[in-house]
């Protein structure tokens, strides 16, 4: 490098010489070092030409400069006159100067006294030297006199330091001056024109200052080129490059059009010969060409020595871009293979299961595959650099380590590899012996129970027993741990403290597992030896398998996951177990040896549930890095479609966010329960929310499956599922959530099964209850995005409560007759929505495809509010219908479930939503009585009985803002009924049941015994009613004789149903009768079968009803069902 800057310093140095020595000699060819003048400066004043410089010499060549006759001499500024004689004395050369100059004043027809006023004008004012000044007189003749004379008296006005001749005529010059010197108009032969003079003058000029300023451009050029300091990145460096080469070429271009100028000018004095000058050619001409010839050889030093410097610059910022490819490069490999290693130097887990091992060997092996690529471009690089220092590389000193730095780190990284990889292999073969240890232990734990006790009691059986057990101890040599030292010494290098711990806790299993066979065994003998009498059997003390260490469940930590054979191995004597032991346990007299049996299953579901988890998180982390991070991999993204740039989140969803829940919280939290496997219901409790990302990851799915349908033959996905030695393809993988939420609760009930006396049955039962719910939850929200159509917002109805297909029948009152009777026979096919707020009514359409292209979609047709719904349960004639009408049967739905159970379930949740309604209205109904307590006396309608006229008049009563609970308002001006007779309670008057024509009324008692069988068949009908007991919901002070006073909360039994929303009825505490609005009361269960019917205290089109009546579509009476819940 400091090679490097002093050649560059040397070249820039040696063509700032070159190019100052251009400029000097180009000021001293145009003696602009001397008199810094230029022609196009006092063009002005050269065109008046009061003087010139024709061109003429001397005998001894002495330049002559001429001063014609010009009257207005003396007006001529001094400024300006000393400018054009500095001017015209600097244009011969020196040589030429240095003799002197002759002047020809040319004072003909002027003035004596202008004459002397020019001549001591000039000679006070001349800046060069003089030789002779020749002055031709005034011609006139009073004037020559006179002349003649003023010279001689004032001759010594006129000393000079050159001689004043003073000549009569124009021949008399000619004895000075020979006449081809001289100019035509002082009867000379020279050829002169002052204004192509002056045009020739003036291109020479600039020229000669376009050759310097040229000269002083690439000076200036050059030094800022040598001066910019080099970029440290490649696009800056790339930058500058163009930016100086632009540069150099727009001044090649300014040199390429100096040297045309200069021709063009050399061409324009024409051509001379090389010896001497032609009749016609004075020497000024060839001075001329002499100078512009010496200003193109100036030009073309200039040239030469900017392109001298030029090829060393460009070769210097070339050698820069290389090194500047070669450092981003360096950083960049740097970069990756510092975190390799640092990434390699996180690979400490030498595992802790069988399982374990085999995914960190299979991920240092995919690592290691990822990271050859890096390395191999490492010392591709290294390669790439040593290139540069053979070239000879300005940099050599900052290159060779670079080079060193790279070929270290990739032996480090090879190293590293083949380290990790023979402690990963240790591992993995002490973790084979202990799993093979630990699946003898589990053999032997099954073959322990499974022996049933019974048989035992006889010879034979015991001695078959005895014959399992010896031929199972023989098989000890090859799978049991023999040495627990030489275990520790062998494998010292990967033992770590939990490691070790393992270790031991294996070998204490297998030690405890020994001495119960043991105990097994000698019972056995026993048994085997002396039959004289009965013996019952004694089973294997509970306390024995108690202390031995649980089987391989409570051993196994961390992240174990056991391997496909290991798990199909356990489930078999699992289930062989699990049989042998539900057949036996009615023989076994002990409850602790069937506690212990149950025990064992509780801990195997444990092992299950554990080991599918692992292995879940496992696969989960495998689609993550194998196929979500490799999207991200600018080496894998040629493979990629365009269909799947920016789609990995659609694809994937919340896999991610599902993978960290479990393997940082969920599966650490189920390892805590290993121990006691009851108890794992509070685990799932604790963490029944972070289950709902389940439902996101859910809801993505149709659009992740359309996506990899579209996709799945792209070699992306190919690639992967080779690098990771999957035999599945992705969509299988991505279908693992799905199975894996639906897993937990056969999990849930299997453990629930064999835990129903533990302590933590209660959180299991619980815990599976919420698990459904999540799968419900769920499930409706798939169905719930797959409606179309509805303007609004789904979430403004609530939360989804349930969701099915049924059978629906319209029966709209005002409807055409024969459309309502025909619709009744013709079902329409409706998947129904229960929300907290509506219900909706969707078609159901079935889409063509596959998977989940196949899903159903659900075209909205309309939604009912469920302020202003009613049911009725039963429907006649079919144990799967109800009812759900709308605006007090102004529209009314039959449904047909499929199932009389779903029909139930329906029913239930709907009259849930209603009750809470109503419960609501009542509060609001009771507020507002408060403050309308005060409110004026109404006077009492004149029609008694509530028909439609009634339904007018109650409307009357409500916008005269008459207060619904107080009876006050039905008697002011009117009698109340009679009390009814000892002995005849219970009979009512008649009432109608159809709807009013004007929904917007407020009613009260009509609507509380609405009966929608009534209604059905349009006419009057008589309801009887079952003595009940009600509550009052209002208090009731006012009012007539017959009235009773109640408070709110008492309970009244009915005694009668009276007119105008008054009933009659009974306190049972005090044993006080009389009458009361039946909308001040609440319904309870009645003793019988009583008729019974729940709404608002103010029915309204916004009023929620509930009918637990049976319909009939024959007509007739139908009593009322109880009201359930």
């Amino acid at each position: 490098m400091r090679f490097w800057l002093r050649t560059e310093e040397m070249a820039l140095e040696e063509m700032v010489q070159r190019l100052n020595a251009v400029s000097k000699h180009t000021d001293e060819i145009m003696h602009q070092d001397i008199v810094p003048l230029c022609a196009a400066d006092i063009q002005d004043q050269l065109k008046k030409r009061f003087a010139y410089l024709s061109g003429g010499r001397g005998q001894d060549g002495s330049p002559v400069i001429t001063f014609p006759d010009y009257p207005a001499f003396s007006e001529i500024p001094d400024k300006e006159f000393q400018n054009v004689m500095t001017y015209l004395t600097s244009i011969p050369s020196l040589q030429d100067a240095g003799i002197g100059f002759i002047l020809v004043i040319d004072r003909r027809r002027d003035k004596w006294t202008s004459v002397k006023a020019s001549v001591l004008r000039i000679a006070a004012s001349f800046p060069a030297n003089l030789q002779l000044v020749l002055v031709l007189r005034p011609t006139g003749f009073f004037q020559r006199t006179l002349s003649d004379i003023a010279f001689k008296f004032n001759r010594d006005d006129f000393k000079m330091k050159v001689p004043v001749i003073m000549l009569s005529s124009v021949p008399d010059l000619h004895g000075y001056i020979d006449k081809s010197q001289l100019t035509e108009d002082l009867g000379g032969t020279l050829d002169y024109c002052h204004s192509r003079w002056l045009c020739q003058r003036t291109a020479i000029e600039s020229f000669a200052l376009m050759v310097k300023q040229t000269a002083q451009m690439l000076q200036s050029f050059g030094t800022e080129l040598a001066e910019t300091e080099l970029p440290n990145d490649v696009q800056s460096t790339s930058s500058v490059l163009c930016a100086h080469t632009e540069k150099k070429d727009k001044a090649k271009e300014d040199l390429r059009l100096a040297l045309k100028e200069g021709h063009s000018v050399l061409e324009s004095l024409g051509e001379l010969q090389a010896e001497g000058s032609e009749p016609g050619v004075n020497q000024d001409q060839l001075d001329n060409q002499a100078t512009v010839q010496r200003l193109l050889a100036q030009l073309n030093e200039t040239e030469a020595a900017f392109d001298e410097f030029w090829a060393k610059h460009q070769q210097k910022l070339e050698q820069c871009l290389q090194l500047r490819h070669f450092e981003q490069g360096f950083r960049e490999v740097k970069a990756i293979l510092d975190a390799v290693c640092q990434k390699i130097a996180t690979f400490t887990d030498i595992g802790n299961s069988l399982a374990h091992v085999e995914h960190l060997l299979r991920d240092l092996a995919s690592f290691e595959e990822k990271s050859g690529v890096s390395v191999e471009r490492a010392r591709a690089l290294s390669l790439d650099g040593e290139q540069l220092i053979e070239n000879k590389h300005y940099a050599v000193d900052s290159i060779r380590p670079k080079c060193q730095e790279l070929r270290h780190l990739c032996d480090q990284f090879s190293a590293e590899i083949v380290r990790r990889r023979g402690l990963l292999s240790k591992s993995l073969e002490l973790h084979r012996r202990l799993e093979t240890s630990l699946k003898w232990c589990d053999e032997g734990i099954y073959l322990l129970a499974s022996q049933p006790v019974d048989k035992c009691q006889s010879q034979d059986g015991a001695e078959a027993a005895l014959q399992e057990i010896e031929k199972f101890l023989e098989t000890s040599a090859e799978n049991k741990i023999q040495e627990l030292n030489t275990i520790y010494k062998e494998y010292e290098s990967i033992l770590n403290q939990d490691l070790m711990e393992h270790v031991r806790k294996v070998f204490q299993k297998q030690a405890s597992m020994e001495e119960v066979f043991h105990r097994r065994q000698a019972s056995l003998k026993k048994l085997a030896a002396r039959q004289t009498r009965p013996v019952q059997p004694v089973a294997p003390r509970p306390e024995a398998l108690a202390k031995s260490p649980c089987p391989s469940p409570g051993i196994r930590r961390g992240s174990e996951n056991s391997s496909s054979e290991g798990g199909a191995l356990r489930r078999g004597p699992y289930r062989r177990a699990k049989s042998e032991i539900s057949e036996s346990r009615q023989g076994r007299g002990s409850a602790g040896e069937e506690e212990e049996s149950l025990a064992i299953l509780r801990r195997h579901v444990m092992s299950e549930l554990l080991d599918t988890e692992r292995a879940y998180v496992e696969e989960l982390l495998c689609v993550l890095e194998g196929y979500a991070a490799e999207m991200d991999n600018p080496l894998m993204a040629h493979l990629l479609s365009t269909g799947l740039h920016n789609k990995k989140d659609v694809l994937f969803g919340n896999m991610e966010e599902i993978y960290h829940f479990h393997n940082r919280i969920f599966l650490r939290e189920l390892e805590n329960y290993i121990d006691c496997p009851e108890l794992v219901g509070r685990c799932f409790l604790e963490r029944m929310e972070d289950f709902q990302i389940y439902e996101k990851y859910c809801q993505n799915k149709p659009r992740s499956e359309s996506l990899w349908r579209q996709c799945s033959d792209c070699p992306f996905f190919q690639e992967c599922q080779r690098k990771l030695d999957h035999k599945l393809s992705l969509d299988s993988y991505l279908l693992k959530p799905v199975q894996r939420i639906t897993k937990y609760q056969l999990l849930l009930k299997e453990m629930l099964k064999y835990s129903k006396n533990c302590e933590g049955a209660e959180d299991l039962q619980e815990a599976l209850s919420s698990i459904l719910g999540i799968l419900k939850a769920v499930n409706d929200s798939m169905h719930l995005i797959a409606i179309t159509g509805y303007d609004g917002n789904l979430g403004d109805l609530g939360k989804l409560l349930m969701q099915g297909s049924f059978s629906v029948w319209t029966d709209h009152k005002r409807g055409h007759t024969k459309v309502k009777e025909l619709a009744r026979f013709k079902p329409m096919q409706r998947h129904l929505f229960l929300h907290e707020k509506a219900v909706l009514f969707c078609k159901k359409r079935e889409e063509n495809g596959e998977g989940y292209e196949k899903a159903p979609s659900y075209s909205y047709k309309q939604s009912l509010n469920m302020a202003a719904v009613g049911i009725t349960e039963n429907v006649k004639g079919d144990a799967k219908k109800f009812e759900i009408w709308y605006n007090a049967r102004e529209e009314v739905y039959i449904v047909q479930a499929p199932t009389p159970e779903i029909k139930a379930a329906w029913v239930n949740e709907i009259r849930k939503v209603l009750t809470s309604q109503l419960q609501a209205c009542r509060e609001a109904s009771q507020h507002r009585a408060l403050e309308q307590s005060q409110s004026l006396p109404l006077p009492a309608p004149t029609s008694t009985s509530p028909s439609r006229g009634n339904s007018r008049n109650l409307k009357k009563l409500e916008e005269r803002k008459t207060d619904p609970l107080s009876l006050e308002g039905y008697v002011s001006s009117a009698p109340l009924p009679k009390p009814p007779e000892k002995g005849k309670g219970w009979s009512k008057t008649s009432h109608s049941l159809e709807a009013p024509e004007d929904d917007g009324g407020w009613s009260s008692a009509e609507e509380q015994v609405n009966s929608s069988d009534a209604e059905e068949d349009g006419g009057l009908g008589l309801k009887k009613l079952v003595p009940g007991k009600y509550t009052v919901v209002a208090d009731h002070e006012k009012g007539g004789p017959d009235a009773l006073v109640v408070r709110s909360g008492d309970v009244v039994e009915l005694v009668q149903q009276g007119d105008e929303g008054l009933w009659y009825v009974r306190d049972p505490t005090t044993g006080k009768e009389g009458w009361v609005p039946a909308s001040s009361l609440s319904v309870q269960l009645g003793p019988s079968g009583s008729a019974q019917c729940l709404s608002s205290s103010e029915s309204s089109p916004g009023s929620a009803v509930l009918s637990n009546s049976s319909s009939c579509s024959e007509g007739g009476q139908a009593p009322f069902s109880d009201l359930q819940g």
